[in-house]
């Protein structure tokens, strides 16, 4: 039986384990956190699942939370001017099924617990390169799915597919209870994209946390901007306060429905920001071992297309299937290159997409979102672009391409 040693127990790392137990692979699996500190810890991501993700994991049986946790149906979008004044307001549906998303407080430690009753090894302690490098020899295979934290520093950057060397938003996330539902979709349950440009963008997801049902308050803000205001990591309700008196000035549309917002949990908000990179994904530890870096380790997307969960999930079914492909062959570099390539045929896509909404908008993009609100086609087909990013690539970078695809609407 061939010996897998998994770094990082987020969705990328914990989903690959608890797959590769269902081959029978010997899996070890180290977290810096048992599942109860996962519990009581703070919130950690967006993660909003779309629908090709979340087949991924009914496909494992792994979708746990479909009888209690709220099922998006759209993806609306609205801009606004830094006036206050809206200007675009229109809806897309999903055609693939809805989204969901899970607080990662709820999953992980729920996953790190079902990995322990699969017969998987669980070890709960923090991993630091010297650590590895004594146990890499007692794995076939060593993978790093920890994308913060020293051991990231084992995979190089790579410059020609990393275009930004800072953090291109500054991030604040709430979750909360008493959102009021939207007024032009009184009841539905939709993630709804709010950009103001020059300024930065708000997202509103369903979720679903340690109390049940919520909504994820994501804000997104250009560095050195009005929405730059958590810098000096605010108490948890501080946060909220700013977040909703900057709704009240540049997008009083979400301010309505957010104004009597309370948090779920004093632990319920996060900030901070980082810079979008691409690593090469074999790491050269200080013995020569190689280990194999996954998910945000190697593509790390700004959150503002909400992909990182998507990807992780994307990431551990594609190195499932190379793994089990490859047989009793060696885990060389050859393999780990080839690993990873197969998964950046999918997510090279992903990192056009993030790195296209981070900058202004060019005309050819404007049109589109202007076309949106007048034909539910090109509404819904932008919408879907999320949930399937490589259709992008036909359609919505290229200005000629947009303008044919737009002349073949109208």
């Amino acid at each position: 039986m061939r010996r897998i040693l998994i770094v990082g127990a987020g969705q990328s790392g914990l989903q690959l384990a608890l797959t590769l137990r269902d081959h029978d692979y010997d899996v070890t699996l180290m977290s810096a956190k048992t599942p109860d500190e996962i519990r009581a810890g703070w919130v950690t991501s967006t993660q909003c699942m779309f629908a090709d993700s979340l087949a991924i994991e009914r496909k494992h049986g792994l979708n746990l939370w479909d009888d209690v946790a709220p099922f998006a149906g759209g993806q609306g979008f609205s801009m606004g001017q830094p006036d206050g004044t809206r200007v675009l307001n229109w809806m897309g549906k999903w055609e693939a099924g809805p989204a969901q998303s899970v607080d990662q407080r709820v999953k992980m430690s729920t996953w790190l617990e079902l990995l322990e009753e699969r017969g998987g090894n669980v070890i709960t302690h923090g991993v630091t390169t010297a650590d590895l490098n004594s146990l890499a020899r007692m794995y076939d295979l060593v993978i790093v799915a920890a994308g913060k934290g020293e051991l990231v520093q084992l995979f190089d950057r790579d410059p020609s597919r990393s275009p930004f060397t800072k953090p291109q938003r500054a991030l604040s996330v709430s979750y909360v209870h008493g959102v009021r539902s939207r007024p032009e979709t009184p009841g539905a349950v939709d993630v709804w994209v709010n950009v103001v440009p020059g300024i930065g963008e708000h997202i509103s997801i369903p979720g679903y946390t340690l109390s049940g049902p919520c909504q994820i308050l994501y804000m997104s803000g250009i560095p050195g901007g009005p929405f730059d205001a958590f810098a000096d990591r605010p108490s948890p309700d501080e946060l909220l306060r700013r977040q909703l008196e900057l709704f009240k000035q540049y997008m009083p549309w979400e301010y309505e429905r957010y104004r009597d917002a309370e948090l779920t949990d004093p632990k319920g908000v996060l900030t901070g920001g980082y810079p979008p990179v691409v690593r090469h994904p074999v790491g050269e530890l200080p013995s020569g071992g190689l280990v194999l870096g996954m998910a945000d380790v190697v593509v790390a997307n700004d959150p503002i297309t909400g992909q990182g969960a998507n990807n992780a999930a994307k990431c551990a079914e594609s190195y499932l299937g190379s793994i089990l492909a490859h047989g009793d062959k060696p885990f060389d570099r050859d393999f780990m290159q080839a690993t990873f390539d197969k998964y950046w045929e999918y997510a090279q896509h992903v990192t056009r997409l993030t790195n296209t909404m981070l900058l202004p908008p060019p005309e050819h993009i404007q049109k589109i979102l202007g076309a949106a609100q007048e034909h539910e086609q090109v509404a819904n087909r932008f919408a879907n672009g999320y949930n399937n990013p490589p259709d992008m690539a036909d359609w919505f970078f290229d200005a000629d391409k947009a303008e044919a695809y737009l002349a073949s609407v109208a």
